[in-house]
């Protein structure tokens, strides 16, 4: 019993070994694709806000939030939904005096620093210009980013993937005749995401008054590994 028990152990063994073996002789082509798809925004965020300074801190803040409110309710005067803006940073700092230290006297604060943040998506971009202008005049004086995008980029980045691939196929049948190998099926597929960013075409106005902007493209990239079997 114990010697049959042990022979069927050894050939367990052996077939894992060989089974093994013929994992690590699978030769293999493994190559990286590039995909992007270009396309016109239709939505952009900006990152405005106010900054004021007094000698007291109440007066400072207060200056700053009468100011945001003003902004904020001219953004909502612009159609801008609730949905669409979202205060980023509040802060309030002191100013120092830096007065040099040959006069005995240490640093003082002779007065405070008050800012309100706010990220602003515009869902109209042929408003974009006019909403700047507006902003500026309600007080706005802090602006920190335009950023141009897509309302929904998942059917963009789907066609990226697509062209990844495709371009990870182009890349793999090159190798393949290159090295005199027929190329054999899919093994496995990674995906790495991808992201998106603003290309600068040429300058264009709004289409209404106000500040002129660039709307340009934006571009959306994918990126993917693929192997692929040799045929023996």
């Amino acid at each position: 019993m114990k010697r049959s028990l042990i022979g069927a152990i050894a050939v367990l063994a052996l077939t894992a070994t060989a089974g093994l073996a013929q994992v690590s002789d699978r030769r293999q082509i493994t190559v990286n694709g590039e995909g992007s798809v270009e396309a016109a925004p239709d939505m952009a965020t900006i990152t405005l806000g106010v900054t004021n300074e007094a000698q007291e801190a109440k007066a400072a803040m207060g200056a700053t939030s009468d100011a945001v409110a003003q902004v904020l309710a001219r953004l909502t005067d612009a159609g801008i939904e609730d949905r669409d803006i979202q205060t980023q940073n509040l802060s309030m700092n002191p100013v120092w005096s830096n007065r040099p230290s040959t006069q005995g006297y240490g640093n003082q604060i002779t007065g405070f620093v008050a800012s309100n943040t706010v990220m602003v998506r515009v869902r109209d971009l042929a408003s974009l210009g006019e909403v700047l202008d507006a902003v500026i005049a309600d007080g706005a004086n802090d602006f920190n980013g335009l950023r141009f995008g897509v309302q929904d980029p998942d059917p963009l980045m789907e066609e990226a993937r697509k062209r990844a691939v495709q371009d990870a196929v182009a890349r793999a049948e090159l190798l393949a005749e290159a090295a005199g190998v027929t190329l054999g099926p899919v093994h496995q597929i990674m995906d790495h995401g991808g992201g998106g960013g603003p290309i600068m075409m040429e300058m264009a106005a709004a289409s209404r008054s106000g500040v002129p902007v660039a709307a340009g493209e934006v571009t959306v990239n994918a990126n993917v590994t693929v192997v692929f079997d040799i045929v023996e």
